[in-house]
């Protein structure tokens, strides 16, 4: 039986997240550069993108480039910016094909200023989809999501426009770039790597983690459907025991 039929469609994951890794060295073992791994790894969004949308969940956020990544060799950082508005431009008709929603979350004020405006007019163009949401990760970390909701949130405080009394888990969740959203129930990571490398710090408290060695180029969506049928054979106890879940 493949892992597509044994999933259990009432009880699709409502946002996944997706550590895309691997592309460098996938390029690498084929003695290629690299970009080559990155231009490679379209497939694997097109594939992924399409297995969510057609299971019929909510969020996929893709961590596409994190801060961190503008450290980079500067030839490789503007490579991958090229082949972002290439990829956005190229796959916009798609998205609306499928009724899916493009959001962004990170700092996109630093993207070039050709990423932000194909960003901008596909998130326009999609912003009627009712289907599943795709967020795009883009100059994005963890530690820069925190920051930037605690420095909003005192100023908010300071303006008097909230008190220190009412500052708790849901208030500072409304603050963060994922306001609005469902935290991701399943985050897959591809490369074998067991780390989630600054990505959704706060959201991430109760993921369930899916680790694969296959390196991202070569994720394709049945590999998708594994991990959401692996997420559903699991138990989620959020602290409690297994007893109390049993009862309830």
């Amino acid at each position: 039986m493949s892992a597509r039929s044994a999933i259990d469609s009432a009880r699709i994951p409502a946002h996944v997240a997706v550590i895309m890794d691997g592309n460098g060295r996938w390029a690498k073992k084929r003695g290629g550069l690299r970009i080559f791994g990155h231009q490679s790894a379209i497939t694997a969004v097109r594939d992924t993108v399409e297995a969510a949308a057609e299971l019929g969940m909510q969020y996929l956020t893709l961590y596409a480039f994190s801060t961190e990544n503008w450290g980079r060799p500067k030839h490789e950082v503007m490579a991958l910016m090229q082949l972002l508005v290439h990829t956005i431009r190229q796959e916009t008709p798609t998205l609306l094909k499928n009724n899916i929603r493009l959001q962004a979350i990170g700092d996109t004020s630093q993207l070039p200023d050709a990423c932000q405006r194909e960003l901008a007019e596909a998130m326009e163009l999609t912003a009627a989809g009712s289907g599943t949401t795709l967020v795009l990760a883009l100059s994005y970390s963890g530690r820069w999501d925190l920051a930037q909701a605690a420095r909003r949130l005192a100023e908010d405080v300071v303006a008097g426009k909230v008190q220190p009394a009412e500052v708790g888990e849901d208030l500072l969740a409304r603050y963060l770039a994922t306001a609005g959203m469902p935290d991701p129930e399943l985050l897959i990571r591809t490369s074998g790597e067991q780390r989630i490398s600054n990505f959704l710090l706060w959201q991430l408290a109760y993921t369930e983690l899916y680790i694969t060695e296959l390196l991202w180029p070569d994720f394709r969506r049945e590999h998708f459907y594994e991990a959401v049928l692996a997420y559903q054979r699991r138990e989620r106890r959020f602290g409690k025991t297994s007893e109390q879940l049993t009862v309830s």
